[in-house]
């Protein structure tokens, strides 16, 4: 009887084995890279709005090393974007999987060309084109690419993603058994609660002090004055090179029994953003810490994440010391573990809401003297105490007050629409150089709004303080070489400007013909080509930019070439 749940445990670990091997082919993908893979991050890991959602690979700080082919198959899509993966290739494969390839500086020599013609066929750089079978086949192993630092790309590296292509879920490619050595078991710094009978916004987290015991973590017995509480975790992994990675799975049990979990196995871009109902995006945005949560917010719909039928709010009935543990795991298998104990003590009286609150699945529309705000059903992650009020704005191109939207520590999952009323009657020009500017501390994000009768109106997906602007100011861009001179570099460099919002469009054109410029980051950049050969003489180039108001402005520079 003493060797039966052994054998038991030995028979679940080998169907473990073989139904991962089944989900997942292994060793079909070869490293993208000819130097051993070494992660900058992994899927999963926390980021602003969004999950990370494949491996970033390290280049050894620099750009322009081969990238290749993870398979066989096609190049089925690329894409050219001043953010997100900057030039991309996507490479479909037999075994129903597609790859991704993000932040390159060039493609293999035929498909670069191609995207070049079609650049200059439709006089646009930014592109996102689809491909046959037929078209651009790859072998593995073959070069399909330069590495680079484009894009949202902070630092040279290689972003690859593993997706199913037909539901184009992103898979976490750890899972496909990639020779990465790890035998580091994720790290624990930090535990919190939460009292459930409130939003986990107010009164938000409170603090236990986490220590290293060996190889454990332990904490003192935790003491609650809620019967009902949820716990977070503060915790990265790591590979053996060092880099802080994202938590790849995590379980908490109370008294041995399991009573939550979350995995990152697969996560659509759909999705993405339902990471703000993971994480206790206060402190996130504050305070710059990833803190995960070991229950769900009853906004947070994500798919194929956490355990089903069980949301992970702790309901105390009794005043017992409870066990609680809490197992980290990173996908080869190593393993932290925190205990601690839980306690009711003497319960506190509920904190009655005195601002308006906003509910997780409720369409709500808050309403201040000169402002209306309109939630959808699928706003919030919990419930918001929402304070909306108005406060005078000294900006000069202001024609509104400054609209609090409650606090940009609070996230929203998707849009939602604004309308302001502006303070004074608005002329027809006016109106169509109107623009709302929302403010969250860390930046802004100005729109062109649209005008329903007297309201000015814009959509947003962050909370902050937001003003109606009259914008008539021109975009600008300014060059890099003298007015005339001769220039000798391998680019031509524009430095794009605007007062507010940004430049939405740009146009150049050399001696009369469109000119293929890239967006990069605020600069325009040119790769001198056959366009512009070197002895080529004297040039003018005629430069229009459009901004955020639609003010649009035409200059001309000449140089010699």
């Amino acid at each position: 009887m003493k060797i039966f749940p052994k054998l038991m445990l030995i028979i679940c670990l080998i169907n473990n084995v073989i139904t991962h091997a089944q989900n997942y082919p292994q060793n079909y993908f070869r490293n993208p890279l000819n130097i051993p893979m070494q992660l900058a991050a992994n899927f999963g890991a926390v980021r602003t709005n969004h999950f990370h959602m494949g491996l970033d690979l390290r280049t050894n700080s620099q750009e322009n090393l081969p990238v290749l082919a993870a398979a066989d198959g096609y190049v089925s899509r690329i894409k050219v974007e001043r953010y997100g993966f900057g030039n991309a290739v996507y490479i479909t494969h037999p075994n129903g999987y597609t790859t991704v390839y993000a932040h390159l500086n060039k493609y293999f020599s035929k498909l670069d060309e191609y995207v070049k013609e079609r650049q200059y066929k439709d006089e646009k750089w930014e592109q996102d084109i689809t491909f046959q079978p037929g078209q651009f086949p790859v072998e593995k192993g073959q070069q399909v690419a330069l590495s680079g630092n484009t894009g949202g790309s902070a630092g040279p590296h290689l972003h690859f993603e593993i997706r199913d292509t037909k539901t184009e879920e992103c898979l976490n490619p750890l899972l496909f058994g990639f020779a990465i050595p790890d035998n580091i078991a994720p790290i624990i710094s930090g535990l919190y609660w939460y009292d459930r009978r409130f939003s986990t916004y107010e009164p938000g987290a409170n603090g236990i002090t986490v220590k290293k015991a060996g190889n454990a973590y332990a904490a003192n017995l935790v003491q609650v004055n809620s019967p009902e509480i949820s716990f977070a975790i503060k915790a990265v992994d790591k590979a053996n090179q060092g880099f802080n990675l994202g938590i790849y799975s995590a379980e908490l049990l109370m008294d041995g029994k399991l009573i939550y979990s979350f995995k990152i196995d697969k996560i659509h871009y759909d999705d993405t953003r339902y990471i703000n109902g993971c994480i206790d995006y206060t402190k996130f945005i504050r305070d710059k810490m990833g803190i995960q949560h070991l229950a769900d917010l009853p906004g947070m719909k994500l798919q194929n994440y956490s355990l089903p039928n069980s949301t992970g709010i702790i309901k105390l009935q009794d005043e017992n010391v409870h066990s609680i543990e809490i197992v980290l795991k990173d996908v080869k298998g190593n393993t932290s573990r925190l205990t601690t104990k839980l306690q009711l003590s003497k319960t506190t009286d509920k904190i009655p809401s005195t601002a308006k609150t906003i509910l997780p699945n409720e369409a709500k529309t808050i309403t201040t003297e000169n402002a209306e705000i309109a939630f959808s059903k699928n706003a919030m992650y919990d419930a918001v105490n929402f304070n909306a009020y108005e406060r005078p704005d000294t900006d000069p191109n202001a024609v509104s007050n400054g609209i609090v939207l409650n606090s940009s520590y609070v996230p929203v999952q998707d849009e939602y629409t604004l309308r302001i009323k502006p303070n004074r009657k608005l002329t027809n020009t006016e109106k169509d150089k109107a623009v709302i500017l929302l403010d969250y501390g860390s930046d802004n994000t100005v729109v062109k709004v649209k005008w329903n009768d007297d309201w000015a109106e814009g959509k947003f997906n962050r909370l902050g303080t937001a003003k109606l602007l009259i914008d008539s100011n021109l975009p600008s861009v300014s060059s890099s070489w003298t007015e005339g001179a001769m220039v000798n570099n391998s680019t031509l460099v524009l430095k794009g400007t605007t007062k507010i919002g940004d430049i939405v469009s740009f146009r150049a054109e050399l001696d009369g013909k469109w000119l293929r410029f890239a967006r990069v980051k605020d600069n325009f950049v040119y790769a001198f080509d056959e366009k512009c050969p070197k002895g080529s003489g004297s040039h003018t180039l005629k430069v229009t930019t459009v901004n955020t108001a639609e003010n649009t402005n035409t200059q001309t520079f000449t140089f010699q070439r």
